[in-house]
């Protein structure tokens, strides 16, 4: 297969031809490449899945049999092509508080009934993956997604407090971790306490270095190796350390079952488990596969369904022998492609080293100190939450960080799930807000107009969730969509499906017309993305028409943006391709072309991250115009995109082209008719009203 990415949208395109590596037994060709990598990989996933293992209550060696079983699993399930996936961080608050939960506060106990549950969520996520619900991922909106790796920061930074002062805590909560602080000063141990801060100082100091080597190897793993050598300097021992025991299997507990069942007062306890693990493990593994497709040096895409499906198969398996879910990770798959990583065979052989580790280099691994693995885990829940966070989001726009800081407080109140809730709750009051008071052009058709009038809150409640495609057709290989409705999260897999129906045209034309009250953040984005992959891959040319005509929330590219009626008659070039009027059903939709957003070869704005190689796509300026139509000049428009629609219907039957219906040509003429009877008393009425005015 071959890829071909195009350097400009105008103009004969240069052509770069890069065989793209594929997965099974293709992939096997590349093993030079992805034996190295697998090495590196292993070195970072080995005290990672320690650190997280710890971090969950579970016992230390759960941690790499769930890294195990991920590499023997996934590669031939396919899915993605370099993500490395295992344990994750961002479930370790989650998976404790489930333990605690079903163990009545005894982790021992209520691992193996949180085992039934990981298993339960396995079974549901292949259920999902069969009916292709990836997509539903799609309606999160990003604000909420980023509230709960933020969330997920804090949570995981609070609750390695306990393993770095080296002393025990009682609190189960946020609050009460942070509370319960001053008092476990004084018992504190000195030297598990100064070993774990200068882990975590020289991570930090590591992370500020320019090195290209420490893109290779994270600064996670110099620290622990620092760290374990810290710690046998100075002589600490026994609980201070990881115990891995001679016989690795021993450590290993099976899922109660038969417990689950008998008892029925842990069912619903079993089931918010279930519900948490799947939602939370299906957004996180999705969102990771689709960042690290952006930096894929190959450009490949993943298969959304078909990874939540090896998710599914991995979290069922690795619960039969008393492994933690599993989910892809960032910071491992980074590190593959960085090492030269291809295929999924990274992550086989990453599983083969780390058997070798636990078989052959146990007394290495039992040297590492808890404090150093908790200093690593607060270094990576400072990366989800840290200031820089904060600052991007309220940069994209100030309704971004209220929903972002609802979702963060809410979640640390009660938990992720009602986070979440909480969240995407809040969010969808605000679009609600937001498109009931913004002014929509009444549509054309008397009996609509009135119905326009009249909407209530449920049908802008409907209109969220309803598709917002009014119309799209192909012409030779021009394929034009026009949105007719609100862009937001919640009807966004309506927007993707109808993109990838359009990805086969060479040129693609997406309108938003006057109807469209508002685009939010996570809309603009994913249609910004699609242009910007169309342009890298070469397969089509994208143009935005109608974006800019609405009035941006921030600075930010890819911000809300709203319909403001000052800006309704801005930037329209009166032409016939742009008073083109499209009559859906009952409903007259303007298509005029109000602006243009393409792919440009330039880089504009940087992305939130230093490390993220995504280039935003450039916002062409509107040409100046007049302002807004009313009265008179809203009715000549009018009369003029109706005299376009026949004048285009016309052309369509002299060409020969699709019939147009005759439901159609009769409500154009109706529309001509209605005209040219508001024309004739338009001006006693408007004297009428000049003198008796409302």
């Amino acid at each position: 297969m071959q890829a071909t990415s195009t350097a400009a949208l105008v103009g004969q395109p240069t052509t770069v031809t890069l065989e793209k590596p594929q997965n099974g037994i293709k992939g096997l060709k590349h093993f030079r490449h992805d034996i190295l990598a697998g090495l590196v990989v292993s070195l970072i996933s080995l005290p990672f899945s320690l650190g997280i293992a710890v971090a969950s209550g579970a016992p230390p060696i759960t941690g790499i049999i769930s890294a195990i079983i991920a590499g023997f699993v996934l590669p031939f399930l396919g899915g993605s092509y370099v993500t490395v996936s295992g344990p994750a961080a961002g479930l370790a608050p989650i998976l404790l508080a489930s333990m605690m939960v079903l163990g009545h506060g005894d982790t021992a106990k209520g691992y193996p009934l949180l085992l039934v549950a990981i298993c339960f969520a396995g079974c549901v996520q292949l259920v999902l993956a069969r009916f292709k619900f990836a997509r539903l991922c799609a309606m999160f909106p990003a604000a909420v997604v980023e509230g709960m790796l933020c969330s997920i920061g804090l949570l995981i930074i609070v609750k390695q407090f306990p393993a770095l002062m080296g002393v025990k805590f009682h609190a189960h909560e946020f609050y009460q971790y942070v509370t319960e602080v001053p008092s476990h000063i004084a018992e504190m141990k000195p030297t598990v306490f100064l070993i774990g801060i200068a882990s975590l100082a020289l991570m930090f100091a590591l992370s500020a270095g320019k090195a290209k080597w420490l893109k290779v190897v994270p600064p996670q793993v110099i620290a622990v190796v620092v760290g374990s050598g810290l710690g046998l300097l100075f002589g600490l021992k026994g609980d201070a350390l990881i115990n891995i025991p001679p016989n690795p299997l021993s450590g290993i507990h099976l899922p109660h079952f038969q417990e689950v069942w008998s008892d029925m007062s842990l069912w619903p306890a079993i089931v918010t488990t279930v519900v948490t693990l799947t939602l939370i493990d299906g957004i996180e593994s999705l969102a990771t596969v689709m960042a690290i497709d952006k930096i894929d040096p190959f450009h490949r895409k993943s298969n959304p369904d078909r990874t939540l499906s090896a998710m599914g198969i991995s979290n069922l398996v690795s619960s039969l022998a008393g492994g933690l879910t599993i989910i892809p990770g960032g910071v491992k798959s980074t590190a593959c492609i960085m090492s030269g990583g291809r295929t999924q065979w990274a992550n086989f052989y990453n599983a083969c080293f780390l058997l070798v580790y636990l078989l052959l280099a146990r007394p290495i691994i039992n040297l590492m100190p808890y404090g150093v693995l908790a200093a690593m885990l607060i270094f990576t829940g400072y990366k989800l939450c840290r200031p820089k966070v904060w600052k991007h989001v309220a940069h994209i726009g100030w309704e971004q960080l209220a929903v972002f800081t609802i979702t963060v407080v809410a979640t640390l109140s009660t938990d992720l799930l009602w986070g979440i809730v909480t969240g995407i709750v809040a969010k969808l009051a605000f679009t609600l807000w937001v498109h009931s008071t913004t002014p929509q052009p009444a549509v054309l058709a008397g009996a609509n107009g009135h119905a326009a009038a009249s909407r209530g809150w449920l049908s802008r409640l409907t209109q969220a969730f309803r598709s917002p495609v009014a119309h799209s057709e192909s012409i030779d290989d021009e394929h034009h969509v026009y949105f007719g409705g609100p862009l937001v999260s919640f009807n966004l897999m309506h927007v993707t499906h109808e993109l990838s129906q359009a990805a086969k045209a060479k040129k693609i034309y997406l309108h938003v017309t006057d109807q469209v009250t508002v685009v939010d953040h996570t809309s603009c984005e994913s249609l910004m993305h699609f242009a910007e992959e169309c342009h890298r891959s070469g397969t089509a040319q994208v143009e935005l028409l109608g974006l800019d005509a609405m009035t941006p929330r921030s600075d930010f590219p890819s911000c809300m943006r709203t319909r403001s009626a000052h800006r309704r008659g801005a930037s329209r070039r009166h032409t016939t391709d742009d008073l083109l009027t499209t009559v859906v059903g009952r409903e007259t939709i303007s298509a005029a072309s109000e602006g243009i957003v393409t792919c440009s070869a330039s880089t504009g704005a940087a992305a939130t991250d230093g490390d993220d190689a995504m280039t935003w796509l450039s916002l062409s300026t509107p040409a100046a115009s007049a302002g807004g139509c009313v009265n008179e000049s809203c009715d000549r428009d009018a009369a003029e995109r109706a005299r376009a629609e026949m004048d285009w219907i016309d052309l369509k039957v002299a060409n020969g082209d699709s019939p147009v219906p005759q439901s159609r040509k009769a409500e154009a003429r109706r529309d001509m008719d209605w005209l040219s009877l508001r024309s004739a008393i338009g001006g006693p009425l408007n004297a009428l009203n000049a003198w008796f005015p409302r």
